[in-house]
């Protein structure tokens, strides 16, 4: 574990990303049976990415209330709801086209509607809503999560608008929504999922406690990272 001002780390390695699969549905779904016990619905943000794909695809098996589901997204491109990236389509593709989730509890992003209006539009959307039971996000290269880059708005300080409109995203498509980092912060518990070699140098960033956009999601209980062990190994100093 590492503190670095209000930000709590803790590092769960793991050997591959089957083993990362693995853990990170035992705690989704651990979180899931806590949220629905105590409050009776669970209310969850979904990353988007390639790393999530596998678990969601786990997921479809799992024996839950899902009824009790209530599904958001961290962001989103603006693209069609049925293109391919998609985050909404990716996780329908692997996820919720199998299991009874009430089609009214998946707040899908309206991004084909444009970053502007789609912002405003989630934002009322999650006007009710509390504090998120959890929160998945994963980590770019560059050290970003959901579509807060480097560079640009992470929405992290205290009173920012619970959406971002992007319109100039480092790589396509520039428009995109994302929640800001203070959004994100209000969770009960957040999960990073981690793989693949080209994060490593991200990994090295954060640890080292340089300021990338993930280091902005700082819930009250601090984050858990659930990383490639071979991530977590120091990078050699250029020769």
């Amino acid at each position: 574990m590492n503190r670095t001002g209000m930000e709590m780390v803790r590092w769960h390695a793991v050997g591959d990303e089957m083993a990362l699969q693995e853990m990170a549905a035992g705690m989704i779904l651990g979180s899931a049976a806590q949220a629905i016990h105590e409050r009776g619905q669970f209310h969850l943000v979904l990353a988007g990415g390639n790393t999530p794909r596998g678990i969601y695809r786990g997921l479809c098996a799992a024996r839950t209330d899902w009824s009790a589901w209530h599904i958001y997204f961290s962001d989103e491109r603006c693209l069609s709801p049925l293109d391919a990236g998609r985050n909404s389509r990716m996780a329908a593709d692997a996820w919720f086209d199998y299991v009874p989730v009430p089609p009214l509890q998946l707040h899908a992003i309206p991004g084909e509607l444009g970053a502007t209006v789609a912002a405003r539009m989630y934002a009322e959307t999650l006007r009710t809503v509390g504090d998120f039971d959890l929160v998945l996000l994963g980590l770019g290269e560059d050290g970003h999560t959901a579509s807060l880059f480097p560079g640009h708005e992470w929405g992290a300080a205290p009173g920012s608008p619970d959406t971002l409109a992007v319109f100039d995203a480092p790589k396509p498509p520039l428009q995109r929504v994302s929640l800001s980092a203070a959004r994100l912060s209000r969770a009960r518990q957040v999960i990073f999922l981690v793989s693949g070699e080209p994060k490593h140098r991200a990994v090295a960033a954060w640890r080292a406690g340089k300021n990338i956009p993930a280091r902005a999601v700082t819930p009250a209980a601090g984050v858990d990272a659930v990383v490639e062990s071979a991530l977590l190994v120091p990078l050699a100093e250029p020769s």
